[in-house]
Formats: C-alpha cells, sequence, structure tokens
C-alpha cells in the first residue's frame, strides 16, 4: 500500500513554497525532497509576536518525522528543493541515506551555503533550539525561531549525499531492500532528477516535479518527452505507464510566450537602458538559474561587441563557476558544442588550436569562460570598482529581495529613474520580489498578461515604500569598552576555574605518589614512632596544607588536621587519645602501628578491628564475556602520534610555515541592528519569465502520454489543480484515479497485502524458464510448500511423481478421442504500438496509426514476400483493459507481427 502526505507545497498552496513529501511504500517512508522557506518576508504578519510564521507548521511537522525516514531522494540543487535538509540532518535526526545527482550535490551546497552566510551576516539566528522546561511539558516554541544550519553542517551533509548518474539503476539494501532508484535528466536545473521508484509490491512510482521539455542555452530537455521518429515526440520508455505518477500542476493556468519573444524583449530592454547610460539590476538565485541568464549574456555580448560590465555580487560565485567547469558531461543545449571552444576550422578562441588549449579549458573552462563577467563578494567591493552612476548589469543574491546584496543594491538602485529592476523569476509569497510582481501585474492591460502568451510592458514605479534593513555593525566606543570589560572577566574566571583544575589534579597525584611510598617504609617505621611518641604525626608530603596542633598535659594527645583537594579542600579533624588509640576509627591514614591489629580474627572481646584509610578509589579494569574492554579513544591518540610521527620532516616544516604565514586576524566584536528605511522608488520594472519550466499546454500534453494508472497533484493553486484534472478527465483513455491532497493530508492507494518469505529448492529452480521483463526476471513455477524442521521458512518443492500430470499442466481426458487441453502461457509486458512500429520498420513491415490506437501494418510493405498486397494487411489494436487484439489473414505478414508482438512480452508457461 501506498500512502502519501504532503508536508509543504501541496494543492492549493502558495507561489513556489518549500517542497517536501513523505511517500510510505509498504513498510518505507522516503521523504521526497526537504526545501527551505524564506525566512524574511515582507508581510505585516511578520511584526507581531504572536502571530506563527507560515513556515512553522512545515517545519515542526518535518521534525517530527524525520527520525522515521528511511530514504532521501531530492531533485533539485535549489532552496525551494532540498535548501533545509542540512539543518534537518544536523539537528532533527534525519540521517536516513540520500541520493540525488551529483550537480545537484554541489549546487545545493552552494546555494545553502549562500543563504546561511547571508543570514547571519545580518541576524542573530541563534543555534539553540527551544528545549522543554523543568516541569517536563513542552512551550510552544518561538514563531520567530529560523532554523539555519552552520557552515560546518552544511559540508557535513552535503558530503553525506550519495551521487548517482541518470539512468543508473540502484538496488537498495538494508530496510529499503528490494526497492530500486533511478534519476533521469528532468531538465530546468543543472542535475535536476525525475526519480523512478521500483517497488515489487506496489509497482513503479515517477517523481517529476519542475520539468522542462524544451531545450535550453546551457541545458537539454527532460527525457520525459523524446523524439521517436522525425518530428513526432513520445514518452520515454522506462517512464512511460507507472502505477503512480506524482507531478506539479504550478503552470497549468499558463500559457508560455514564445523563447524567440522573450530572449528579444529581453536583450533588447537590456541594450537600451545601458546605451541610455543607465543600470539593469537582476535579482537571481546563487545557481541553478543563474546559468541560463549569464550564457545567454555573454553570446549576446559576444555578438554585439559590447563593452559594459557584467558584474555578478555574490559570496560563493567564485565556487560555483569552478564547480559547473567540472561537470561539462552534465550540461547541454549550445554550450555542448562548445566545451573545448573549437570550431569548424579547428580552431579555438583567437585562432589557437585544440592543442593549445591548457588543461583548464580542457575542462570546459573555454564554453563557460564569460570574459565579460567580473565578480564582486560584497556591494563595496562593486563600489570601490565602479561608480552607481556608470552602466553596467548587476545580477545580485538572492532572488528573492529578502535580504542580503540584492536587498542592499536595490535600496539604492530604485533611487535613479530610467534604472530598471528585470525580474526573470517568480519569488516566494510575500517577498519584495513578489510584492514588485504583483506591481507589475497589475499594471499590464488584459491582452499583455504574461499568463496569457504575452511578455509584458516596461512599468514605472513611483512611490516610496519601507524596507527593513538589517546589518551586522561593529562595536565602537562605550559599548565596545563594554564588550571587552567582560570578555576580559569572562577570560579570568575561566583562567582561575583551570588553574583550580590543574592544581586539585596535582594535589591527588602527589598523594598517591606520597602513599605508595609510605606503604613501603610503614613496617620499618612503626616501632620508632609508637616508642618516641605516644601521638602520632600527619603525612607531610603536602605540607603546606596540613597544621599540627598538641596541647600540654592529657597523656600527650593531639589534634591533627588536613586539606583534601579531593574532596573540596574541606579540613578533617581527628582527635587522639592514649587510652583510646586502638578502638578510635580515622578518616584519614595514619602512619604507625596504631592502626593496626595484631590478629587477623575476631578478637575475644567480640569487636571487629577498624582500619583507618585516605579515601581512595580503586582503578578497576573493566570487562566482559570477551575480556577487558578495550579503549578506542586510547589506540585513536596513538594511531595520531604514529601518523604525526611518520610524517616526514619537510612536510612538516611546510605545513608549520604555512600556517605561520596565514594572518590571524581577530574577528570585530560586532552587534546586530535593525532599522525601517523609508525607499523612493523611481527606477522601472519589468518581468519576463526564464523559469524555464513547462506551461499549461505542455503540461496537458504530457501527462496524458505519460498515462500512469494513477496520479497525484502537488505544488499548484486550487485553481490550477482543477484545470489539470479536467483536461485529464476528458481524455478517454486517462485514469480517473487523480488526487490534489493539501499540506498535512494523507492519501492512501492500494489495499494493505501481507507478505511471506518462500524458499524455492534446487530441483525446482532447475526446472524454471525464466523471461526478462523491464527490470526483472519472471517465471511460473508450480510445486507444494514443505515444511522443515531445521528452518523456519518453508521450502517450495516440486510436486511428487503421482502427480507428474499437473507437472505437465496436462488434465485428464475430456473426451473419447482422449484430446486433452493444451498448456497455457502468459505473456506479461504493456505493449506500446510505436516500440512496435519501430521494431517492424527494421524487418521492412510498413505500418501506420489509423484512427485512434490501431496500427495498420503490412500495406505497401517491402518484405521479401514479392505477393504482399492490401488483402495481407494487419491492423493491431488494444482495448482499455489491455487486451491486444490482432486482425487479419493468415499470411507472412501476419504471422511476423504476431513474432514481433510476442518479442516484445515476457512469455512465461504455465
Amino acid at each position: 500500500m501506498i500512502t502519501f502526505s504532503p508536508l509543504s507545497g501541496g494543492a492549493a498552496s502558495t507561489v513556489n513554497p518549500p517542497l517536501a513529501y513523505l511517500l510510505q511504500v509498504d513498510e518505507v517512508r522516503i521523504l521526497l525532497d526537504c526545501g527551505s522557506p524564506d525566512w524574511n518576508l515582507e508581510s505585516p504578519s511578520s511584526s507581531s509576536s504572536d502571530t506563527q510564521e507560515p513556515w512553522q507548521s512545515y517545519c515542526t511537522a518535518l521534525k517530527n518525522f524525520a527520525k522515521t525516514v528511511d530514504l532521501v531522494l531530492l531533485s533539485h540543487g535549489d532552496l525551494s528543493h532540498s535548501g533545509l535538509y542540512a539543518y534537518a540532518r544536523a539537528h532533527w535526526g534525519l540521517s536516513a541515506p540520500a541520493y540525488c545527482t551529483l550537480p545537484v550535490q554541489s549546487l545545493l551546497k552552494i546555494s545553502t551555503l549562500e543563504e546561511i552566510e547571508t543570514l547571519r551576516a545580518e541576524e542573530d539566528v541563534g543555534d539553540v533550539e527551544p528545549t522543554e522546561n523543568e516541569e517536563g511539558s513542552t512551550p510552544r516554541p518561538s514563531t520567530k525561531h529560523k532554523w539555519i544550519a552552520t557552515p560546518l553542517e552544511v559540508t557535513n551533509a552535503f558530503e553525506a549525499l550519495i551521487p548517482l548518474r541518470y539512468s543508473q539503476p540502484t538496488h537498495l539494501q538494508g530496510k529499503c531492500q528490494g526497492l530500486t532508484i533511478t534519476a533521469f535528466a528532468a531538465g530546468h536545473t543543472l542535475g535536476g532528477a525525475i526519480w523512478k521508484i521500483r517497488s515489487p509490491s506496489s509497482g513503479t512510482i515517477i517523481y517529476a516535479v519542475d520539468f522542462n521539455h524544451t531545450r535550453e542555452r546551457h541545458l537539454d530537455g527532460t527525457v520525459l518527452l523524446r523524439s521517436t521518429s522525425g518530428a513526432d515526440f513520445g514518452v520515454f520508455e522506462p517512464l512511460a505507464r507507472p502505477d503512480l505518477l506524482i507531478t506539479d500542476a504550478d503552470r497549468a493556468l499558463v500559457i508560455g510566450s514564445r523563447r524567440k519573444e522573450r530572449d528579444a524583449t529581453f536583450l533588447d530592454v537590456i541594450t537600451t537602458t545601458l546605451n541610455n547610460r543607465h543600470s539593469v539590476l537582476l535579482p537571481s538565485d546563487a545557481s541553478t538559474r543563474l546559468l541560463e541568464v549569464l550564457t545567454l549574456l555573454d553570446q549576446h555580448w559576444a555578438f554585439s561587441k559590447l563593452r559594459y560590465p557584467i558584474c555578478l555580487v555574490s559570496r560563493t560565485s567564485h565556487e560555483m563557476l569552478t564547480s559547473v567547469r567540472s561537470m561539462m558531461e552534465w550540461l547541454g543545449g549550445t554550450i555542448s558544442k562548445e566545451d573545448l571552444g573549437v570550431r569548424e576550422n579547428g580552431r579555438g578562441a583567437q585562432g589557437r588550436r585544440r592543442d593549445d588549449i591548457d588543461e583548464e579549458q580542457a575542462l570546459g573552462a573555454f564554453a563557460l569562460r564569460f570574459k565579460h563577467l567580473e565578480l564582486f563578494s560584497s556591494p563595496r567591493a562593486l563600489l570601490d570598482r565602479y561608480s552607481s552612476k556608470e552602466p553596467k548589469v548587476l545580477i545580485a543574491v538572492p532572488l528573492s529581495l529578502s535580504s542580503g546584496f540584492s536587498r542592499q543594491i536595490f535600496s539604492e538602485f530604485a533611487l535613479i529613474p530610467e534604472n530598471i529592476v528585470l525580474l526573470t523569476s517568480r519569488a516566494p509569497q510575500g517577498t519584495l520580489s513578489d510584492r514588485l510582481f504583483d506591481f507589475w501585474s497589475s499594471q499590464q492591460s488584459d491582452s499583455d498578461k504574461w499568463e496569457k502568451g504575452k511578455v509584458g510592458k516596461v512599468v514605472k514605479l513611483n512611490g516610496s515604500m519601507k524596507l527593513k534593513m538589517n546589518a551586522k555593525i561593529p562595536l565602537q566606543g562605550l559599548e565596545l569598552e563594554e564588550f571587552q570589560r567582560k570578555e576580559k572577566l569572562a577570560k579570568d574566571r575561566k583562567a582561575a576555574q583551570q588553574a583550580t583544575l590543574a592544581r586539585e589534579q596535582r594535589m591527588l597525584e602527589a598523594d598517591e605518589e606520597d602513599s605508595e611510598s609510605d606503604d613501603d617504609s610503614d613496617d620499618q617505621d612503626s616501632d620508632g614512632d609508637t616508642n618516641n611518641d605516644r601521638g602520632m604525626s600527619v603525612d607531610g608530603a603536602t605540607a603546606a596544607n596540613t597544621g599540627t596542633f598538641a596541647e600540654p598535659g592529657a597523656g600527650g594527645a593531639k589534634i591533627s588536621s588536613r586539606s583534601i583537594g579531593a574532596i573540596g579542600d574541606s579540613t578533617e579533624w581527628a582527635f587522639e587519645a592514649d587510652d583510646t588509640a586502638k578502638q578510635i576509627s580515622y578518616d584519614i591514614y595514619l602512619k604507625g602501628n596504631v592502626s593496626r591489629t595484631t590478629s587477623f580474627f575476631k578478637t575475644t572481646s567480640g569487636t571487629t578491628p577498624r582500619f583507618r584509610m585516605f579515601p581512595f578509589v580503586e582503578r578497576k579494569k573493566r570487562i566482559d564475556e570477551f575480556g577487558e574492554i578495550v579503549d578506542v579513544g586510547m589506540w585513536l591518540r596513538k594511531g595520531k602520534l604514529l601518523e604525526e610521527e611518520a610524517e616526514e620532516e619537510d612536510a612538516r616544516e611546510t605545513k608549520k610555515r604555512k600556517l605561520d604565514e596565514e594572518p590571524k586576524v581577530a574577528e570585530t566584536p560586532c552587534k546586530y541592528v535593525s532599522s525601517e528605511q523609508d525607499v523612493q522608488t523611481n527606477c522601472q520594472l519589468l518581468f519576463i519569465d526564464m523559469e524555464g519550466l513547462n506551461d499549461g499546454r505542455a503540461m496537458k500534453t504530457i501527462v496524458p502520454q505519460v498515462n500512469p494508472r494513477k496520479m497525484i497533484i502537488v505544488k499548484a493553486s486550487e485553481a490550477a489543480a482543477n484545470a489539470l484534472i479536467q483536461s485529464c478527465g476528458s481524455i478517454r483513455s486517462m485514469t480517473k484515479d487523480i488526487y490534489a491532497p493539501k499540506d498535512g493530508t494523507d492519501v492512501q492507494i492500494g489495499q494493505h497485502t501481507n507478505s511471506f518469505s518462500i524458499s524455492l529448492s534446487d530441483e525446482l529452480l532447475a526446472t524454471v524458464t525464466m523471461s526478462t521483463v523491464e527490470d526483472s526476471e519472471v517465471g511460473f513455477v508450480s510445486g507444494r510448500v514443505t515444511a522443515h524442521v531445521s528452518s523456519s521458512i518453508p521450502v517450495l518443492e516440486p510436486l511428487a511423481p503421482d502427480s507428474g500430470d499437473l507437472i505437465k499442466g496436462v488434465s485428464e481426458p475430456t473426451s473419447s478421442q482422449g484430446v486433452g487441453a493444451l498448456p497455457k502461457s502468459t505473456l506479461i509486458g504493456d505493449l506500446k504500438l510505436t516500440a512496435l512500429k519501430s521494431r517492424l520498420a527494421k524487418q521492412g513491415i510498413s505500418a501506420e496509426f489509423v484512427g485512434e490506437g490501431i496500427l495498420v501494418c503490412g500495406v505497401g510493405s517491402s518484405s521479401n514476400d514479392d505477393s504482399a498486397s492490401s488483402d495481407d494487411a494487419v491492423a493491431v489494436r488494444k482495448t482499455t483493459g489491455g487486451q491486444v487484439i490482432i486482425e487479419g489473414t493468415a499470411s507472412q505478414v501476419y504471422y511476423s507481427v504476431r513474432k514481433e508482438i510476442y518479442a516484445l512480452h515476457a512469455i512465461v508457461g504455465a
């Protein structure tokens, strides 16, 4: 049975929500994506301390389910799909094995680092989660808490991901044994994946969200839709007819404009603005869709020979480009033709030959050289190079304008008239970028709406808006002095505690050494001590902490005191008298014969001898049934020492010299401040759809061709989900089992089945003929279940010899002529008429589709049979129940078609 639960991004959701879905296949729980929300929203609710933030319910649900997840699949390398994975793994116990493609692993790490470094540079996000109170009840968590990971947690999380290649079946082990997962190209982002999950009990499940069938400049389209013959397109065979399809309908109501028209408007607006001596601001994400924009701008700059700078302001821009250049095999589009910079004449850039290309360019750096692009790590570095009046293209992250460099640049960029803010993607609802998009959309006429296939027009921002600006500034003046004073007090307190611990440790070590030396000299000193003085003296190993006081008279009684470090430097006193010296117990060790008895056995008076001893904890070796327990830490320390000693002297000196050369700059004490800033917006605004996603027409065409048996719609508004359901309902061959669950609701598909384990005997396996179907091999068996005492698993053995007629599949004669029933065979598989047409074409038999779902074969055939005519034509069609019907006369064409149909199935004989 399959249970599907949207944690976030279900039907009737907002624009671009974080995606996270819990899929349970029998007893295995699979987490599909683990996206993060935008933490800084512009909505009025953010100012209220009692209002719960939109992400609170999602994060709480993910935290509750994290420890129960058995498998994690990440589809795209942006924040909305996988941005919260690092924090969930470090704090919520999401330790299940996680799979993704290699580019997703790399780009997702870069995007997450960009986000957390941006937030930590502006806000005190806090690294401690709300805990239970003293009474044990769980308080309501803070509505302002943001789950932001640390850079170390991000690095550890994404290094633990298991990267896969496209079309690489992976058979899982452990609790997920029996499942097979395969990633297929989804388009939209570099390394984006459509996941195919194969279960022996639940069938095939396809998870396909945010895919794109069109080819872009740096990516090829998804493999879900491929060209079959000529201009015809068909569904990729391994992804066709799944038992369950999980897909999104976010753009089901959108009619996309032509790509040529979008690109022309995009480049014309930028070129015109720059020629008018003004600048363009492009908010963008940190890694995924940024590559398409950079490729388009670089090609236009090279073609038009423009000299204006393209400035990318991001903390991780250099790491992103370096990572992408090392993954050229994942790129497509026009870049795949330029991966070595070789043209038709065999010469590359500046007329260089292919042999002259250096090693960096051989890895693909030439194709992604972006020679007009300049990288800046902060807006301050940008201003040091170019003034705000110089014309340039500014690409700043993040896309949402909710924080970071893009928000800082926008607050000053919007003041200058004729500057233009160019939005290329929809941002999450409630962000500044979403507010700007809503304003732009409201200024468009009904005929120019972007969702109706139009590009739209530039609008003028004329007004003011209040922006909350967060910053981290260094302490100055009295605040800095107060911070330094408190820091000095904390250091002094810590140093005093360490000194106290060190002194107590030295005292304990000294007492242990002294007790060992006293045991050796105890017998020699006992007689002298007893004859010379009826009292006693205290061990003088720690003379500074020992005092002896004597009173005259009373038979020379003494009071001894000693500070014992092991019990907190408390002073213990012992009173000693002549008559009761042998009957009083002491709390400290006393030298001499006073603490000894003359007999080991009980005395005649009935009193038990008592011995005065120093409080000592015996260090015993820990043992178990296998012997002494090995101290792993000790061996690790010894191993580390051996490794350090094994290093060469030159290597150690080089390492030490590098450490000395590195500048050790102490972090300046800072504080976080927040202020409301009134921004006068005088710039222009335009939105051009460059998200690289399918529109409604493509979705309503591709989904019926996939033809799933059941379908679940996610990431869609209520109107968009209903539109896709109605479109699929109008197709007769399309399934009617379509679900659109909202966040927090469950969808159960199928029935719970009980599975049993059984072992096949070697004799039975020798008689089975296996046939291949898709990724599995099937065969027919008939036997008797027997139980053995030596095994708890029953065994299926061949039938007894007296039942041989059943083994052969022949029953008793049904008539006097003795004619028996023929053995039955079962054909397993799903016949694709397009695949049959391709196989017949290789055999020289022409085939054409006539009507709806009817393939006519043998008309105008070029087969070896010269007598073939229209009378030999064979029609092949499929019924709604999956039955294949072959109609035609008994001819060579008929038997050839039937043979190819058999070849497309797995034949299992009974």
